[in-house]
């Protein structure tokens, strides 16, 4: 049996991005933030980058471990939006970041056969490699919004990205909370 980390780059790309770029990005995110801003909502429309969090956390848990990974669906999408913390931050960043280790383990353990075959998560029938890609794009976009919540509330330049030419930021260990 092929193993997907062999034969497609884009499983190895949904990893990275989960684990190398974005999971780091929130991480500090979190950290930067007291607890009130972790909690902190502009409206009843809006989610808090707690509720980003738990919800980063229920999808990936739902599409990679238990989607692909065979798993228990547990997961309680409705109370990812509804809770109003505040949890501990680095109760937070434990769940995440145990939650995308296990979802890369389930990553690197898929075969060819099941990113091709077609799996129900959610209600949605998608092939393995349609549930992985989804992640990797909705941790990004969640990650995004941590990042602007976290730009507008400390009013600091994160120093994330930086343009061609310019000096790489560099590279940090996880953050611990």
């Amino acid at each position: 049996m092929t193993r997907a980390r062999e034969i497609d780059p884009i499983i190895v790309q949904a990893e990275r991005v989960l684990k190398q770029v974005y999971l780091p990005r929130i991480l500090s995110c979190i950290k930067a933030l007291s607890t009130e801003q972790v909690w902190w909502r502009a409206n009843e429309a809006s989610n808090s980058a707690g509720n980003l969090v738990l919800h980063l956390t229920g999808n990936v848990r739902q599409w990679i471990i238990s989607g692909l990974g065979g798993s228990a669906d547990v997961r309680k999408r409705d109370l990812e939006f509804s809770e109003r913390g505040p949890l501990p931050k680095r109760v937070l960043a434990s769940r995440l970041q145990k939650t995308v280790q296990e979802a890369c383990r389930v990553l690197r353990k898929l075969s060819a056969e099941d990113l091709a075959r077609v799996h129900t998560i959610q209600k949605y029938r998608v092939t393995g490699m349609e549930a992985a890609f989804h992640v990797a794009e909705h941790f990004s976009h969640h990650a995004g919004q941590i990042i602007l919540l976290t730009k507008m509330l400390t009013g600091s330049d994160l120093k994330f990205t930086h343009l061609p030419g310019e000096k790489k930021p560099v590279a940090r260990k996880l953050p611990t909370l």
